[in-house]
């Protein structure tokens, strides 16, 4: 009988054990896992913190029981795996019982990633510092938020698991501060997107201090001091700075790792040793986009890399084609979401660039309940490749960034977005959607309708004696700000003066939200104008830059 062990019982390893069975009924298939829970929900587990689910009992998907019942699986908790011995087909496991050896004729690694933790002075003397991973980190904290006099909470790292767990420590009732390192929160989102969710934890309540590392601890972790010497008081500290590949098993047994320590695996996730396989938050793979090895700890490409490579030992042919990495997360009542590549990333990776935001509706604007979406498109100026994107809203940008992820990995370009046919009716969408617009706005950029000027360079640009040109309403200044030196004709109003401006002097115009500064551009330019349009207007320019405008 085929023997097939599984090491890691959560998401690629029980997706693969699973699969393995549909496709092998008279395989033997060991899970050997060293925690006490198998196929536990890990990105739910903030949400238990401040009680959105309120069943700890929900977090466990499934038991040992319940797998044997109804796949016929071997699954084995508390079982650690302490050796690979290649030579021999066997592994050497640890159980409560004592040590003993099981043959394979397939072995698939799982094994996941575990919290980076840094080093810190007086970190080892803190017994209030934790991470969240698994259930029994999750019992830990709880058991610690629950003691009496727990009020102040320091989340280290503004990553996604991070901001899940400032909302719902927040949510809780408890004094939430966050720390990051980088210059803004979510470091993996452009610097302007991030600032709308900068902006809800304020407006929530939460204390955001950026750019600062934690220096030390003191007083058992009670006191969190930062490296410019500012001093929290905090009860309790959840460390989110990152994860890395749980891979020493991997290395012991001379398994070649690669990129920051991942496990490297082959197009069909066999590593280099005969039979033995990995999969999931361990594995190095390529991002898709720019075919570089990456660490992309993400739970839907973990279980689909469970199921390719159970395919594979079944002997059906499948292909790792790597992951560009789609992700959102909700901050209070805010949600933000990436595709693909960032700005930044997508730089770096040394592409050519370009990119434009817009903002519209969820759903149609005359129908109840209608919220911004500010949308961010990523994509290659002279052959339309789109690279990625990024989206912020209330609701609707899951939609948003799930149509536009599908799109960069079937291949579509910017000239392909308006020409997607997607659901209408006014309480779904608009009959024009985010999606389609943000296609529309990447066209006229590379057919030299529209010339634009991002954030980050206007004030060079009016450094040069380019002049902005505001065309939102007297109201509108009154009640969202101006900027500090503007020229300001409405809309409405412009063809019928164009005679106060000077055609020997460049304009940059502007609006609300980038619509009405587009039809601007539009006449001036037909009208003999020299102009650009502020890319994602006013509404994304006092979002990222609000010390810039004035209130009047």
């Amino acid at each position: 009988m085929e023997k097939i062990i599984i090491i890691g019982g959560v998401a690629g390893g029980m997706s693969a054990a699973t699969r393995l069975r549909r496709l092998k009924e008279d395989a033997e298939i060991i899970v050997f896992d060293k925690g006490p829970y198998v196929s536990f929900a890990n990105c739910g587990l903030p949400y238990y913190v401040s009680g959105k689910i309120a069943q700890r009992d929900a977090l466990i998907l499934q038991t040992p029981e319940s797998l044997s019942t109804r796949f016929n699986l071997d699954v084995r908790p508390l079982h650690d795996v302490i050796q690979i011995n290649p030579d021999k087909k066997t592994v050497t496991v640890k159980n409560q019982a004592g040590i003993f050896e099981a043959s394979y004729d397939h072995l698939i690694l799982s094994p996941g990633a575990k919290p980076f933790i840094p080093e810190i002075d007086g970190l080892q003397d803190a017994d209030n510092i934790f991470s969240l991973r698994n259930v029994p980190d999750l019992d830990k904290l709880m058991a610690k938020i629950n003691e009496n006099g727990a009020e102040k909470v320091t989340v280290i790292g503004a990553g996604f698991i991070g901001l899940e767990m400032a909302e719902n420590l927040k949510q809780k009732g408890l004094a939430v501060t966050i720390v990051e390192k980088a210059s803004h929160v979510l470091p993996t989102m452009d610097e302007e997107m991030a600032a709308f969710v900068t902006q809800e934890l304020v407006h929530q309540g939460v204390r955001v201090i950026t750019s600062q590392s934690v220096v030390a601890f003191k007083d058992k972790g009670r006191k969190i001091i930062l490296e410019d010497g500012t001093m929290l008081s905090s009860d309790i500290t959840i460390l989110s700075v990152g994860i890395q590949p749980e891979t020493a098993l991997a290395a012991a047994a001379g398994i070649k790792l690669g990129f920051r320590g991942g496990i490297l695996v082959d197009d069909h996730y066999q590593t280099n040793l005969k039979d033995i396989y990995a999969v999931g938050d361990a594995i190095v793979v390529k991002q898709q986009i720019t075919n570089s090895d990456a660490l992309i700890s993400l739970a839907s490409p973990a279980n689909r890399q469970g199921r390719q490579v159970a395919d594979v030992i079944a002997g059906v042919t499948r292909q790792n084609k790597g992951s560009i990495g789609t992700a959102i997360v909700r901050v209070f009542d805010l949600s933000a979401a990436t595709t693909g590549l960032s700005e930044q990333a997508a730089k770096q990776a040394g592409l050519q660039v370009e990119v434009v935001h817009t903002t519209g509706k969820d759903h149609a604007g005359y129908y109840p309940g209608a919220t911004d979406i500010t949308l961010k498109l990523i994509f290659n100026p002279e052959s339309g490749v789109i690279y990625g994107a990024q989206a912020v809203g209330n609701k609707g940008i899951d939609k948003r960034i799930d149509i536009i992820g599908t799109a960069i990995k079937g291949g579509l370009t910017i000239f392909d977005l308006p020409e997607l046919e997607l659901t209408y009716a006014p309480p779904f969408g608009s009959a024009k959607d985010p999606v389609n617009m943000i296609g529309y706005a990447a066209m006229n950029l590379m057919e030299g309708l529209s010339d634009h000027v991002q954030w980050y360079d206007l004030t060079a640009e009016l450094a040069t004696g380019k002049v902005l040109l505001d065309v939102r309403n007297e109201a509108e200044l009154k009640a969202n700000g101006q900027f500090k030196s503007f020229v300001h004709i409405p809309l409405d109003d412009l063809r019928s003066r164009l005679s106060e401006l000077d055609k020997e002097t460049p304009y940059i115009v502007t609006c609300h939200s980038g619509l009405r500064s587009y039809v601007a551009e539009r006449i001036l330019k037909q009208a003999g104008f020299t102009i650009q349009n502020l890319d994602g207007a006013f509404s994304l320019y006092n979002t990222i830059k609000p010390e810039d405008i004035n209130h009047v």
